[in-house]
């Protein structure tokens, strides 16, 4: 068998609609993608002027006023009792270490939240320091 009952007999022509349909619509994509990316290279030469990719900077915000219930300050105060054994500018991971196995309950999340409340700070050399002040006050 030969030709075009081949063709029939081995679903051919079943075969080559996809195919024509499968290669139609990848050039269909192609122009319309091409066709679009004078956008896209628009907004790659502006994203300074688009707030998506504009970075924040950290020291910019202003502080959130929280107050911190009685458990949470006495975490603050053995925090502080552990900085205190430190340099003035320490680590995070040395701090988060020493409260481990000092047995501090739930170190991370009590450090995270003097970071919140800007208790601990940043410094510039990325050191943190710990503000006596904002401890005093909350």
């Amino acid at each position: 068998m030969y030709g075009l009952e081949a063709i029939e007999a081995n679903n051919g022509w079943a075969i080559s609609a996809v195919g024509i349909s499968i290669v139609f619509t990848g050039l269909v994509l192609l122009s319309l993608s091409i066709s679009r990316i004078h956008k896209l290279l628009e907004i790659w030469e502006n994203r300074d002027n688009i707030s998506l990719f504009k970075k924040k900077n950290p020291q910019s915000e202003a502080p959130t006023p929280r107050f911190l219930t009685e458990r949470e300050r006495e975490s603050a105060d053995q925090f502080y009792l552990l900085i205190k054994t430190m340099d003035d500018h320490f680590s995070l991971p040395r701090l988060l270490y020493l409260a481990e196995i000092s047995g501090i309950e739930r170190p991370h999340s009590n450090l995270s939240r003097l970071l919140k409340t800007k208790i601990i700070k940043p410094d510039l050399d990325g050191f943190y320091l710990f503000d006596k002040d904002m401890h005093n006050n909350q």
